[in-house]
């Protein structure tokens, strides 16, 4: 990994203890950039943090923010530490796939909280200081299932629809203040996502092809070097979304339904 550069900045990323979280940490860092690493699992962050130089490099702040207080936890570390974030990767999200009916209250008011909330708050604090800097960027991660409704990924499917239309919505506001804002739209994406999300083993949408979180961040990346708002990761993705402007509603809804109903079992 490079010297910390404090002229590439700091970025702040959070859900950064695996998959597409994990590949912004060790791409900004390749970049320079000194990071605060925000998850859940204190012991993979660690690990992370000396593989990418130790804590100077990448500080840790150990986090549940699909709570208020973790939320809480992560702002007041970020200002006792002195730091200045130059770009935020709202990336913590969870989802949980199966009929809404049969979902757990406590499940899907923690799908709320983290996907929206969470992005909401952290975008509301960190972003005042980058306008008064005229600099800065926002990197909220939002989904391609984030186009349409997603029958049995119903509540996800709704909360990456906000997390586009706020991204794009707040863009606007500051265009032309040297800000950059971007909502990253991936597809199915080799990470633990399905398993966290207690997907069937035998839904469809597991035999899709799938891109690397490495190929998502690239993207990203790629898409805020040019002051892209809007970034769906991959061609097949970039397609999808394109089709589904001119194809019935209905049958869009009845696609997405086969690709996530249940039909054996929890994956193991």
């Amino acid at each position: 990994m490079p010297e910390a550069d404090p002229a590439a900045g700091r970025a702040l990323v959070t859900g950064a203890s695996s998959g597409i979280g994990l590949a912004f940490a060790r791409a900004l860092r390749r970049r320079g950039m000194r990071l605060v690493l925000v998850a859940r699992r204190e012991d993979r962050l660690r690990k992370l943090s000396q593989e990418l130089g130790g804590e100077e490099a990448a500080a840790i702040v150990p986090a549940d923010l699909a709570t208020p207080a973790g939320v809480s936890r992560v702002v007041e570390a970020v200002r006792a530490r002195g730091f200045a974030i130059d770009l935020l990767v709202n990336n913590a999200g969870m989802g949980h796939t199966g009929r809404f009916v049969e979902q757990q209250p406590e499940v899907i008011r923690e799908m709320l909280d983290l996907n929206i909330s969470a992005v909401v708050t952290l975008t509301r604090t960190f972003l005042p200081d980058m306008l008064s800097r005229g600099r800065g960027a926002i990197v909220n991660v939002a989904s391609n299932a984030a186009f349409q409704p997603v029958p049995f990924l119903t509540v996800y499917a709704a909360t990456k629809a906000f997390v586009l239309s706020f991204t794009e919505g707040v863009a606007g506001e500051v265009a032309g203040s040297g800000v950059r804002i971007q909502a990253l739209c991936p597809g199915i994406t080799a990470t633990e996502f399905l398993d966290v999300a207690e997907t069937d083993s035998g839904l469809l949408v597991r035999r899709m092809p799938m891109m690397t979180a490495e190929q998502v961040v690239e993207a990203s990346l790629a898409g805020l070097d040019r002051g892209r708002v809007r970034v769906a990761a991959g061609f097949t993705n970039r397609a999808v979304a394109a089709v589904e402007r001119f194809v019935p509603s209905a049958l869009v809804r009845r696609v997405a339904a086969e690709l996530y109903r249940p039909r054996s079992g929890p994956a193991s």
